[in-house]
């Protein structure tokens, strides 16, 4: 690490070459297009090699890195104007649910569901079930309330079942 912050190339290729996979995954089942997740992959890094002097050693390297790539991503669904919308409490309650049996499930079913659902709920998905983000930091990092995120994510899930089911 201190070789990429002195600005050797050989260690920030091999940086590169050790996460840009893992980057690349995530920014794909945040944008579901190959292309958008390439350039936000790249454009991570870039940001990543320019700000490693505010990389204090607080996370992994790789966590770090994550981070960057989701940010990106969501501030690229929001230029594209990918709303989640607030539901009023009257609409729906939130209750405790049952969790989705998983061996009941073909991940295959899960993964092409997730695929298909709109950006907006594919990114709840993403940062709740994925990610493992509780939904505090989900209505922070979104900047939404925490039961605007709870029913998005309920939304979302109910969405995806839909979909799982229809195939």
């Amino acid at each position: 690490m201190e070789q990429c912050k002195a600005g050797h190339s050989n260690s920030q290729y091999e940086l590169y070459s050790r996460y840009v996979d893992a980057m690349y995954n995530v920014g794909f089942r945040f944008l579901g297009n190959a292309e958008d997740a390439e350039d936000i992959v790249q454009d991570s890094f870039v940001d990543a090699f320019k700000n490693l002097d505010s990389f204090k050693y607080e996370s992994s390297f790789g966590a770090w890195l994550k981070r960057i790539v989701i940010n990106k991503c969501i501030n690229y669904l929001k230029a594209k104007r990918i709303p989640v919308v607030p539901m009023d409490a009257h609409e729906f309650h939130l209750t405790d649910e049952e969790p989705v049996e998983a061996e009941a499930t073909d991940l295959d079913k899960v993964k092409k569901g997730i695929s298909r659902l709109p950006d907006g709920y594919r990114e709840i998905i993403n940062l709740y079930l994925i990610e493992g983000y509780d939904h505090v930091e989900i209505a922070e990092i979104l900047g939404i309330s925490t039961s605007t995120s709870k029913s998005q994510y309920h939304r979302a899930k109910k969405k995806l079942l839909e979909i799982i089911n229809a195939m």
